[in-house]
């Protein structure tokens, strides 16, 4: 049996001074996605310059789900900058039940 590993992920555009948020389990294939203006009505199709910012390995789908779920409740770039500066912040994510 092969296990897939979800990946939470935090794209930045310099462009749009922004973060965004998604889940997946392919990560390379979903960046592409996002820069290529895969997605119609996407956030991300206003630019084609995203990169990862961050990247969360996931045990699991209803792990990575909760969590993306979470960073994007917060709405906070203090929170995601944090979030680099301060991995113990996501240990303490992971382990949330």
């Amino acid at each position: 049996m092969v296990f897939e590993k979800y990946i939470v992920y935090i794209l930045y555009s310099d462009y749009l001074n922004r973060f965004y948020i998604g889940m997946t389990a392919d990560f390379e294939n979903r960046l592409k996605q996002h820069n290529s203006g895969f997605y119609d009505n996407s956030y991300t199709k206003r630019t084609n310059d995203w990169k990862e910012y961050l990247l969360i390995e996931c045990d699991n789908k209803s792990q990575s789900l909760k969590i993306e779920k979470h960073l994007k409740k917060m709405k906070s770039v203090t929170y995601i900058k944090n979030l680099k500066e301060y991995p113990e912040i996501i240990l303490k994510l992971k382990e949330k039940p």
